[in-house]
Parts: C-alpha cells; sequence; structure tokens
C-alpha cells in the first residue's frame, strides 16, 4: 500500500520531485528520465510508471534548469527511450509472449492484454501510435504486437512516428507552458488532469462495452 501511496504522490507532485532531482544530482537526472520513460515503454511489468506527467514536468523544470536540463538534449536522449522502449517490449512479446501469458499463475493481467487486443481490432497498426496516449495501453501495444508476429519493419514505423509525436507534444508543452504562473501555482491539478485525460478513453470504451452487453 505505501509503495502505491508513493507512485501517486510522486505523479501528483512531480514537479516538486523532479526539482529536488535536479537539485540533489544535475544532469545525472537526464539518466534518471531516461530510465523511467524506458522502463514505462519497455518493460511490461512497470507501466503504473508516469509517462505523459513526466514529460511534461520534465518540459517545464527543463525552462527554470536549462543548464542541467538542456531541452533539444533532453528532446532527443527521451525520444530514444521512447523508440527503444517500444523497441524492446516489441521482441519480448515475441520471443517470451506466450509463455508468460500461459504460466500457471500468469505473469501478465490478462485484462490488459484483452484491453489491447481491443485497441489493434479497432485501429490496426495506428494503435501503435495511439497508445502512446494511453496509460497502461501504451505498455502493452508493443508486447501484444510481438505476440501477434507483427512485421517488425512496420512495426518500427509506427514506434517512431508515436515516440517522437509523443516526447515532442508533452515536453513541448510542458516546457511552453509548465511555468506559467497558474500552472506553476496549481501543478499538481495539472497533474492529474493529464492522467484523467490520458485514461479518458480507457473509460469511453469501458462504457461502449458495458452498454453492448446491456
Amino acid at each position: 500500500m505505501e509503495f502505491i501511496t508513493g507512485i501517486i504522490d510522486f505523479i501528483i507532485h512531480i514537479d516538486e520531485h523532479l526539482g529536488r532531482f535536479v537539485t540533489d544530482y544535475g544532469a545525472w537526472t537526464l539518466g534518471i528520465l531516461f530510465v523511467i520513460i524506458f522502463c514505462e515503454t519497455g518493460l511490461v511489468f512497470t507501466p503504473f510508471l508516469p509517462g505523459d506527467s513526466l514529460l511534461f514536468a520534465a518540459g517545464a523544470i527543463s525552462a527554470q534548469y536549462p543548464d542541467a536540463l538542456p531541452f533539444g538534449f533532453m528532446l532527443i536522449l527521451l525520444i530514444i527511450a521512447a523508440i527503444l522502449g517500444d523497441t524492446v517490449n516489441y521482441w519480448i512479446g515475441s520471443s517470451l509472449g506466450h509463455w508468460l501469458m500461459n504460466r500457471p499463475k500468469p505473469l501478465i493481467k490478462r485484462e490488459y492484454i484483452d484491453r489491447t487486443h481491443a485497441f489493434f481490432e479497432k485501429h490496426g497498426g495506428k494503435t501503435i501510435i495511439m497508445a502512446r496516449f494511453v496509460p497502461i495501453v501504451r505498455t502493452f501495444a508493443p508486447f501484444v504486437a510481438g505476440m501477434g508476429k507483427m512485421s517488425y519493419r512496420y512495426f518500427l514505423t509506427y514506434n517512431i512516428v508515436g515516440g517522437i509525436v509523443w516526447v515532442v507534444l508533452f515536453l513541448g508543452a510542458g516546457y511552453l507552458f509548465g511555468n506559467v504562473p497558474f500552472v506553476k501555482h496549481n501543478f499538481e491539478w495539472v497533474a492529474i488532469g493529464i492522467v484523467l485525460v490520458s485514461v479518458l478513453p480507457i473509460v469511453i470504451e469501458f462504457v461502449r462495452e458495458r452498454g453492448k452487453k446491456h
């Protein structure tokens, strides 16, 4: 329970935590950001890590500490992390996906896989791009693509486009608007808003499915 509350606190007050990272570790914060973005997209066991809100906060902190977090370099670094993460996740799904799912006690929640399959059925290969903006689905989309033996060249195209658009959009928005007085003084509500908007597609799909069953 403490772990869950810790994750929630980190997401809600992510600007404060990143600010402390920069104060304590300086440019090493770039490495921390790289690892979090890579793990959130690349490891099927870590869908709980922040993605959208982290990028937004990182952009805002970059505007405050340009020497420690140079925006251009960070932008390229986190795009690489996002693309590399999806690539690793694809190959995990391709090599170990069915083994992980068919264990006596499955190591991955079936509902996450089913939810991601539904996205693929509706949107096809574009799911790899669209999933970037949906928590949980973002983590499982490349894994499911690997399990389904999607052509790697086909997957890679969507992976690159999705990674670039996702990072540029949220990191750039944070850099441009993160230090606007209203946003800066209400950052926890902005972080919550980003999370709510991100999970809205999941809620809509859930409501639609419930409606079909009734």
